[in-house]
Formats: C-alpha cells, structure tokens, sequence
C-alpha cells in the first residue's frame, strides 16, 4: 500500500463529514453540461463518491471510481451504490483505449510527483474517447505559495504530498498528451483556491 493510500485510509471519515464545505457542485454541473446523455465518467480518485459520482449519477451517466484508499472506496460503495468502484492508481489506468466519455481528477493530480504528470496526461489521454474530455485541479501558488513545489502542506491534521509545476508547464504537458485546452481558471471553493482545468482530446477525422 502506498504512503498516500495509508493517508486517505486514515482520514477517511473525518474527510468525507467534512467534503460539503468545499462547494465543487457549479463546477461540475458546468462540465457535465458539455458532455452527451448517459455518459461513461471515469471519477479519479473519487474519495467517498460526493459529490462527483454521485453528480453525475443523478445525471443518468454511468460512473466508475477509482482511488488508492479501500477505506474511501467503501465510503463510496455505501453513498454512491449506483456507481461501480474499485482500487486502482490513476498513473496506471487499466481500461481500454476510448472508454470514456470524460474523465475528472478532482484534488488528486496534486498529491502525485509533478515528474510523473506527463505520463499520467498520456495515460488519461488513452482512455478517453475521441471528442473527450477532462477535469482536473491543479496545485499552483495559490495554494502552496511556490511556483513549483515537491514537499508536504497540512491537511486535517495530517501532512500530504503536494507536487506541482508552474500553470504553463502543467498545460504543455497536458497538451504534449495530446489533449487540447478549453478553459484554465483560478477557482476557491471553501477557502482554497486551485488551478481548474477542462481540456479536450481532438476528435476522430471523420468527425471533425
């Protein structure tokens, strides 16, 4: 088990009471209003389920949930009954090519080694269907109050990884991926402030 995964676990519960606080619900009915009907959403690292899957559960899209925590993972089992989770790491994305309509990666590219941000985009970029897109927040000096940064912030009482890259290094490697950007705004919710992105994967020729 990883040291993140052991994190999670551990605050768990005391994470999920507290998710309501930080109001992501506009966001995502944002993003979800650019995708078709019954979409298939890969929620990355989903945490207890709330609110991602479940937002795009009441939508009607069909969700799977990944996350490293089995104790999040259970949280979502119980919340979310009508989505589909299971243990997986984001970097090592085990779904055929063109899966997904859109995948988000709400609070968890940040917890990952920024060195590894390129492949993760490439491994996202794969999964997704021609024309789809994704999610994601990004850490920038909003929030740790670096440019770039590889160490560790408090977090409910416990000290988590924290990796990011300046917002145009984030972006080119996004787009090195081959995903094309739409939008990249500064967006607090809750008291916190993070990089919100949407990028989409070109569609097929014949479609465009």
């Amino acid at each position: 088990m990883s040291n993140l995964a052991r994190l999670y676990d551990d605050l768990a519960e005391t994470y999920a009471a507290g998710r309501h606080l930080f109001d992501t619900t506009p966001i995502l009915k944002a993003f979800a209003g650019q995708l078709p009907a019954n979409a298939h959403v890969l929620d990355a690292g989903c945490g207890a389920g709330e609110p991602v899957a479940r937002t795009f559960i009441e939508r009607g899209d069909t969700v799977i949930g990944i996350d490293v925590s089995e104790s999040m993972l259970n949280l979502a089992r119980q919340r979310v009954p009508e989505a589909t989770f299971q243990r997986m790491d984001l970097r090592a994305l085990d779904f055929a090519p063109e899966s997904f309509d859109a995948v988000v990666a709400v609070y968890v590219v940040f917890h990952l080694p920024r060195v590894e941000h390129a492949a993760l985009f490439a491994g996202v970029a794969r999964v997704l269907k021609p024309g789809g897109a994704l999610l994601l927040t990004l850490a920038t000096r909003a929030y740790t109050g670096q440019d770039e940064f590889d160490g560790e912030m408090e977090f409910l009482g416990r000290a988590l990884p924290y990796s990011h890259d300046r917002p145009e290094t984030a972006l080119h490697k996004l787009e090195r991926a081959g995903l094309t950007m739409v939008s990249a705004q500064l967006i607090e919710t809750g008291g916190e402030t993070f990089y919100w992105v949407m990028a989409r994967k070109p569609p097929a020729a014949c479609e465009r």
